[in-house]
């Protein structure tokens, strides 16, 4: 029976050690492999933090623009924290701008039927196709 590596009984310590080791140079003790798993978890997890920041940014452009009878503060407040986070994403991970053309367009499919399920709209409401440019997202 294989026993459980430091990594998956206390991560937390597990990571601590590690920068303890890389800092101290003795890259033989490094647990590479799940130091490259962690490091490549990374980049992912920035890649999803600016999805799902993109999906409620849109969803609320969509109620904003198409149900302007029901603006509020809290949309408008919404949307401007879900942009400021999209751009703190980017500025951390510019690498990450050069994604959005391809997960805009994922992102609004599920923008659109968050829409419409939170507002009880026919998902024939909204477009089907984004109408918000990379620009659009960013910009106030």
């Amino acid at each position: 029976m294989n026993r459980p590596t430091p990594h998956e009984t206390d991560y937390t310590q597990w990571a601590t050690d590690t920068a303890k080791l890389l800092r101290e140079r003795r890259f033989d003790c490094v647990d590479i492999v799940h130091l490259a798993e962690e490091i490549e978890d990374l980049g992912k997890r920035q890649r999803q933090a600016l999805k799902s920041n993109l999906r409620v940014l849109m969803m609320h452009l969509l109620k904003w623009d198409y149900q302007p009878e029901k603006r509020s503060g809290s949309w408008r407040a919404t949307i401007r924290e879900h942009r400021r986070r999209i751009l703190d994403i980017l500025e951390d991970s510019p690498s990450l701008k050069s994604d959005l053309t391809v997960v805009l367009p994922q992102c609004f499919t599920v923008a659109r039927l968050q829409a419409a399920d939170e507002n009880g709209l026919p998902l024939e409401a909204f477009p089907n196709l984004c109408p918000y440019s990379e620009i659009d997202v960013l910009q106030e």
